[in-house]
C-alpha cells in the first residue's frame, strides 16, 4: 500500500499525538473585562473553566470539579458569567456552582464554588444570567417517578429557586431583556425534534405566554436573542435556511438585510449555541455555511457586508465587547482556537489554542466534494487526498458522522492525518439528512434513514473511483453512534466495502428506541417510521437481523456507561456475526459513555482501528 511506512507515520503523527490533539472550547463569553471559556482536555478527560483578562490566562475550576451538563445527554450552556463570578454546572452531580471572585473574575484566586441548587434528581443546563434579577436561567431536567420532566427555573445567586415555565415537553435557549421584564425562549413538543419543529415563546411583565411564531409546526426556530433596543432576533427556517428573523412585528423588514440563502447556525443539538449576535445600531455579526465552509461576518444592513478571519472555516460561541468580536474557531491547518477580532481593523489575534499542529506537507487539505446521488440531487462532503502519492489509486476510509442529523466541517480533524499518512484518502460525507446545507436538506432523511444515506456512501466511492482517486476495492467505511448504524447497514446491504468499524453504533433501531432517552424517543420513527405501521420497513433496515449478509471483516468499539447506545446493542452485533464466523474485532472501555474521551482510549481505538484494516488487506 502507497504512503509512509508505519515507523515513519508514527513519526510524523502518532494515535497518541492524535488522542491529544482532540481537545477542543466548548463555550465563550466577554466578561468582567475579559474572556470566560470552557476547554476539554482529553488527557484528564475533563473540561475546566478559564478566564482570560489583561494577558492573563488562569484556571478557576477547582480540583475535582467539571464543567459539563447532561441535559438532553448532550448538553451544553453549562456555564456563563455573573456579577459576582462565574456559574457552572458541575459534571459529577449536574448540580449548579458559583464560583465567587470578589467583585468579578479580578486577579485575587477564587474561593471554594458555592452549591447553588441541591436537587440530585435534576441536571441543569442552558444558563445565562439575568443581571435585572441578579439571578440565573436554566434548562432543569428533573428525572421523576412520572417520567423526564422539563422546565424553565429562574436560581437565584443566594440559592433559590422558582419554576418560570412548564408543561411543554422540551426548552431551549431562555434569555431575558436587559431590563428583565421579556422572557423568550424556544419550546417544543414530542413527536418533533428541535431541528424539525419549534416555537419562539415570549413572557412579558405580569402577561401570559404569547407564541411568537412556529405555531403551526412549520418550522425550526432556534437562539432568540434580544437586542440593545430590545427587539427580539432568531434564527428561523421558515424561508429554507436558518435565517436571522426580527421577530417584532415593527421590524420585520429588517430581517431582509440576512436572508442569504445560507444556514447560519448548525443543529442544535446542544443547548448555548450563539452563531450570530444582534449589535448596537443595526450591525450583526453572523456566521454561516456556504458549500460547508463556515464563514464569518460583520453586517449593518444588506449592502454594507464585512468579512472577518478569512483562515479560518469554522466559527462557534460569537460574543463581542466594544473593542472586539470573539469566537471559537476551527481551520483546516490549525488546533481549535480562540479569537479576538478588532472590530475596528479586523486583526485577528489568537489568545488560546491555534496551534500548527503539521508541517504544511503533511497537513491533509479538504477538498469540496459533491456527487450526483439522484435526479436533482446530490450529496455534499470533503475529500482528503493521501499525504505521498504513488501513482496508484489509494485505500478509502468513508468517515460517517454521528447525528444522523449533524454535519462534518472541514476543520483540523487529528484523525484524518493518522490515515492520510498512512496512504489513505480519505472522504468526510455529509450525505443528505446533514445540517449546514438547508431546511430541504436536512429533512431529506425522514423515514429514509438506514437508506438514502447508504446509497450516498455507495455513489461517492464510485464517483471518487470513476476519477481515480480510490481505489474501489480497498473501500473502508465507519461511523460513530448513527454513523455506526450506517456503516453497519453499508457492510450489509451493498459489497462495495472491504470492511468497516462502528463505534457505539445502531445495530438494532427498535431496540434503541425502548431504551433511549427522551430528547431522542420519537427520533426513530422520524427517521424510519411508526415501529407498527412500518414494522416491516424496520425489519429490512436492522442490521442485526441481517447479520447473515454481512460477509466482510468489523471491529467494534463501544462505552460501558453509554446511556444512547446501549452495550448490549453492539455485544448482540458482535456474537451475530462471530457466530457467522465473520472476523470481527470487540474493544469495550468501562468508563466511556456516548462518545469516548479519554485521551488513551482514543488513540487505543484510532491505533486498533487501523491495525485491523491492515489485517484485512494483508489477507486478501
Amino acid at each position: 500500500m502507497q504512503g509512509l511506512g508505519s515507523e515513519e507515520a508514527d513519526g510524523i503523527w502518532n494515535a497518541a499525538q492524535a488522542a491529544a490533539a482532540s481537545g477542543d472550547f466548548t463555550e465563550l463569553y466577554a466578561a468582567h473585562g475579559g474572556l470566560l471559556w470552557v476547554a476539554f482536555d482529553p488527557q484528564q478527560a475533563r473540561c475546566g473553566l478559564f478566564f482570560w483578562c489583561d494577558e492573563e490566562l488562569r484556571e478557576l475550576t477547582p480540583a475535582g470539579f467539571s464543567v459539563r451538563s447532561r441535559v438532553y445527554e448532550y448538553g451544553g450552556g453549562a456555564c456563563c458569567a455573573t456579577d459576582q463570578g462565574a456559574a457552572f454546572v458541575n459534571e459529577a452531580d449536574q448540580q449548579v456552582y458559583l464560583l465567587a471572585c470578589g467583585s468579578g473574575l479580578g486577579h485575587e484566586p477564587p474561593a471554594a464554588p458555592c452549591k447553588l441548587t441541591a436537587r440530585p434528581d435534576c441536571r441543569y443546563g442552558g444558563l445565562s444570567f439575568v443581571p435585572a434579577w441578579q439571578a440565573l436561567l436554566a434548562v432543569e431536567e428533573s428525572h421523576e417517578a412520572a417520567g423526564v420532566i422539563h422546565r424553565l427555573v429562574r436560581i437565584g445567586l443566594e440559592g433559590s429557586r422558582r419554576v418560570l415555565v412548564e408543561g411543554a415537553d422540551f426548552y431551549a435557549d431562555p434569555v431575558a431583556s436587559a431590563d428583565g421584564r421579556q422572557l423568550a425562549w424556544i419550546e417544543w413538543d414530542r413527536p418533533h425534534q428541535p431541528w424539525v419543529a419549534t416555537r419562539l415563546c415570549l413572557h412579558e411583565g405580569e402577561g401570559s405566554k404569547q407564541v411568537l411564531a412556529g405555531a403551526d409546526h412549520d418550522q425550526s426556530l432556534q437562539q432568540p436573542r434580544f437586542a440593545a433596543d430590545d427587539r427580539l432576533w432568531v434564527l428561523s427556517d421558515r424561508h429554507g435556511w436558518w435565517q436571522p428573523l426580527c421577530a417584532t412585528d415593527a421590524c420585520e423588514a429588517a430581517a431582509g438585510a440576512y436572508d442569504a440563502p445560507y444556514d447560519h447556525a448548525p443543529a442544535p443539538w446542544q443547548l448555548g449555541g450563539c452563531s450570530y449576535l444582534p449589535l448596537e445600531a443595526g450591525t450583526m455579526l453572523l456566521s454561516r455555511f456556504e458549500q460547508g465552509f463556515g464563514v464569518l461576518l460583520e453586517q449593518a444592513g444588506a449592502a454594507n457586508e464585512r468579512r472577518l478571519a478569512a483562515d479560518f472555516s469554522r466559527f462557534r460561541a460569537l460574543a463581542a465587547d466594544a473593542g472586539h468580536y470573539y469566537c471559537i474557531a476551527g481551520s483546516p491547518s490549525r488546533l481549535p482556537a480562540v479569537l479576538a477580532i478588532a472590530r475596528d481593523s479586523g486583526e485577528v489575534r489568537i489568545l488560546a489554542g491555534g496551534e500548527l499542529p503539521l508541517p504544511a506537507q503533511h497537513l491533509p487539505r479538504p477538498q469540496p466534494f459533491s456527487c450526483p446521488v439522484a435526479e436533482d440531487e446530490r450529496s455534499q462532503g470533503f475529500f482528503y487526498a493521501p499525504a505521498v502519492q504513488s501513482g496508484k489509486p489509494p485505500p478509502l476510509l468513508v468517515f460517517l458522522h454521528g447525528g444522523p442529523t449533524a454535519a462534518c466541517y472541514p476543520v483540523f480533524d487529528p484523525r484524518i492525518p493518522f490515515w492520510t499518512l498512512r496512504g489513505y484518502a480519505v472522504l468526510d460525507l455529509n450525505y443528505r439528512g446533514s445540517s449546514g446545507y438547508g431546511r430541504a436538506y436536512r429533512l431529506r432523511l425522514a423515514g429514509e434513514w438506514g437508506h438514502i444515506e447508504v446509497a450516498d456512501a455507495q455513489a461517492a466511492v464510485a464517483h471518487l473511483a470513476a476519477s481515480d482517486l480510490i481505489d474501489p476495492a480497498r473501500a473502508f467505511i465507519r461511523g460513530a453512534s448513527a454513523g455506526g448504524y450506517t456503516a453497519l447497514c453499508a457492510l450489509a446491504f451493498s459489497r462495495v466495502f472491504r470492511g468497516g468499524a462502528s463505534l457505539y453504533g445502531v445495530s438494532d433501531p427498535l431496540a434503541l428506541r425502548q431504551a433511549t432517552h427522551k430528547f431522542e424517543a420519537d427520533y426513530l420513527d422520524w427517521l424510519i417510521g411508526d415501529p407498527l405501521r412500518d414494522a416491516q420497513r424496520y425489519r429490512a433496515r436492522t442490521p442485526l437481523l441481517h447479520a447473515e449478509r454481512i460477509a466482510t471483516p468489523v471491529i467494534f468499539f463501544q462505552g460501558g456507561l453509554d446511556a444512547v447506545v446501549l452495550p448490549t446493542q453492539t455485544e448482540q452485533m458482535v456474537a451475530a456475526l462471530q457466530q457467522r464466523g465473520v472476523p470481527v474485532d470487540y474493544h469495550l472501555y468501562p468508563e466511556e459513555r456516548h462518545g469516548f474521551r479519554q485521551a488513551k482510549n482514543l488513540a487505543h481505538a484510532l491505533e486498533h482501528e487501523w491495525r485491523f484494516y491492515c489485517a484485512v488487506l494483508s489477507a486478501s
